[in-house]
């Protein structure tokens, strides 16, 4: 099949396949933290408010941490820097689960939350590795990159799948402990593959070249706040329907779109441009009108199905962008840039938690909460006119 070939292409490069399996080892718990510290926080202390809260504060410091360790990650290498960082984050993700636990104060939640903000852009150190390997074929980059994005979707999809079953299944810590296993394990195993990494060392610490980027950083940020909303509110109307046990495998079918639709894009031929960006936006913005709606006329089996619809837009906008960005960054600072773009959307996934968790818990009914994910959507598709 031609979309095989395409990506069959990108492996037949000697060392890809390992970089890449330990680097999806090391990524899945991105998509297993969140979900497991709002199932894990609402349980021990009965307030989706709290857990929202806590998550948006761990996020948030991110978006001051995270291009620090990019930073460090450029000038001194990827082997030398993310062990260490993945280390405290590790360390953060431990103490999570123990003051759950133990009931401590909520102030030692936010603490420890704190710290896992130093894990390094796994994501972002992949993409650095295909670029320097394909530095000089831009039709095998444009593959790659909707390959990592798939990956993303992928890790979002069986991440909180995963989180979710081990705090049902197990015990409500269970999620963020494996998570913090996995994620030491897959960073170590990853920064051991030596013979891909990009050469270390970096000019002036400016990430993004002027034009257009402050607008495409509102493009990630919005499209982060349509990410933490969907994830709060899903989970919560999941758990007023009597369903909680299930919410990780309704929230996969929406990264299950993604991962499908970023695979079918990455084999399509064509120029990646400002104008396709704002398509996919727009594109984006409709489809996330079908949770709302669905919500709202058939409860959580209709919603199922809504949300693997609303996926579809997901991958291609943010392969899209991802290339934007890699454009109008210096190769040299290129793990930073995609950092920053990482880190406007972990802000806007902060943003979008706290705002989920307020409004399934002062608006009456949790399905109102959906009116989030399609203003920030909206908002996004604003915002790339200027890009």
């Amino acid at each position: 099949m031609p979309i095989i070939r395409t990506y069959a292409r990108l492996f037949a490069v000697p060392g890809t396949r390992a970089f890449t399996v330990w680097n999806l080892v090391a990524r899945l718990p991105m998509g297993m933290f969140g979900i497991s510290a709002v199932m894990m926080i609402a349980a021990g202390y009965g307030s989706y408010a709290l857990a929202g809260a806590v998550t948006a504060t761990g996020l948030a410091a991110n978006a001051v941490v995270g291009p620090l360790v990019a930073r460090a990650v450029d000038r001194h290498g990827q082997s030398r820097t993310a062990v260490p960082a993945t280390a405290v984050a590790g360390c953060g993700a431990l103490g999570l689960a123990a003051c759950a636990h133990l009931h401590a104060p909520a102030w030692t939640l936010f603490t420890a939350y704190v710290l896992m903000a130093a894990t390094p852009n796994t994501g972002g150190m992949s993409r650095a590795r295909w670029a320097h390997l394909f530095r000089d074929d831009a039709k095998a980059l444009h593959t790659a990159n909707s390959f990592e994005q798939a990956a993303d979707e992928v890790c979002y999809l069986l991440g909180p799948v995963l989180g979710a079953f081990l705090c049902t299944a197990l015990f409500p810590e269970a999620g963020t402990l494996v998570g913090a296993v996995l994620m030491v394990t897959g960073v170590v195993l990853f920064a051991a593959q030596r013979g891909t990494e990009p050469p270390a060392g970096g000019g002036a610490a400016v990430p993004l070249r002027v034009g257009g980027a402050v607008p495409l950083l509102a493009v990630f940020a919005a499209t982060g706040v349509v990410f933490g909303s969907l994830e709060v509110v899903t989970i919560a109307f999941a758990d007023g329907q009597g369903h909680r046990s299930v919410a990780g495998g309704v929230l996969a079918l929406q990264a299950a779109g993604s991962c499908v639709a970023g695979l079918v894009y990455g084999a399509v031929p064509g120029g990646v441009d400002a104008r396709r960006l704002r398509v996919c936006l727009a594109a984006m913005a409709g489809l996330m009108t079908a949770p709302l709606l669905a919500a709202r006329a058939g409860g959580l089996p209709a919603l199922a199905p809504a949300l693997l619809v609303a996926g579809m837009a997901t991958a291609p906008t943010m392969v899209t962008a991802m290339h934007l960005v890699q454009r109008r960054t210096p190769p040299e600072r290129l793990n930073e840039g995609m950092t920053v773009a990482v880190t406007a959307i972990l802000g806007g996934i902060a943003a979008g938690s706290a705002l989920g968790g307020w409004a399934v818990e002062h608006a009456g009914e949790p399905v109102t909460g959906y009116w989030l994910p399609v203003g920030a959507a909206a908002v996004a598709l604003v915002a790339s006119r200027r890009v």
